[in-house]
């Protein structure tokens, strides 16, 4: 086990897009950052540039919906650091098909959805809860959407009004139910537990996105580097508080 006394955070789904990105901010915040991907080899060649650019990365192979590479991811942290600082549930797929209703969504799209969107986020918490507990102040951040607001959704004024994709959505407001049962569990502890809502960006998952994906990555390392006095079990967009 490795006696670095700075934090430790791990970013699942990190090697594109918004989770890549999120890797890069915390990095150059100071803290070691474990970047998360199913295939060892992507994760891999997705830290090497920040490597060279002197930021602290480094890879490690993690697949949410796959309980024995969660047990050894977990396991391999335990093993050479001994605690987490910082994790932050990035991973999620959109699988909604765009040219049907909500009601002609296939049940392997929901299915599909949940087990990434939801299931892979509490079984990824739940294995490295313990690091968690074993650092000094631990913060687990959700990534959510507004797409999982409920008042969102049943408010025609809202920019989501009409935008219904039930898979996705639903596992996100599933994922804010979460958040918010886990951060009550933990209200007693240092720990920190927040969602958040990274806003409508361009990334290959959505190329309608109008935000870019720094902007977009800003309030995940916002709740992933609260101060002791910051908030928990709050669903959070670019300094703003989102209805559930």
């Amino acid at each position: 086990m490795t006696t670095d006394t700075r934090r430790i955070a791990l970013v699942t789904g990190a090697t594109r897009g918004l989770g890549l990105e999120t890797v890069r901010q915390l990095a150059a915040e100071g803290l070691h950052v474990l970047l998360a991907g199913r295939d060892h080899t992507r994760a891999v060649a997705a830290a090497v540039p920040f490597q060279a650019e002197g930021l602290s990365v480094e890879a490690i192979a993690l697949d949410v919906t796959s309980p024995v590479s969660i047990r050894k991811a977990a396991q391999d942290v335990a093993d050479k650091f001994g605690r987490l600082d910082v994790l932050v549930n990035n991973a999620g797929v959109f699988l909604d098909d765009f040219g049907l209703s909500p009601s002609q969504q296939s049940l392997r799209t929901w299915r599909e959805t949940f087990e990434t969107n939801l299931f892979g986020v509490i079984a990824t918490t739940q294995a490295f809860l313990p690091l968690l507990r074993a650092a000094p102040a631990a913060r687990i951040v959700n990534l959510s959407s507004v797409l999982g607001s409920l008042a969102a959704h049943t408010d025609p004024s809202s920019e989501v009004f009409d935008i219904k994709m039930p898979a996705y959505g639903a596992s996100k407001s599933a994922l804010n139910a979460w958040t918010v049962h886990l951060a009550h569990e933990l209200r007693d502890t240092p720990i920190k537990v927040n969602a958040v809502h990274p806003g409508s960006v361009k990334t290959d998952m959505n190329a309608r996105g109008e935000l870019d994906v720094r902007t977009g990555a800003r309030t995940s390392v916002e709740m992933a580097l609260l101060g002791a006095d910051g908030p928990s079990g709050g669903f959070h967009h670019l300094g703003e508080v989102l209805p559930w």
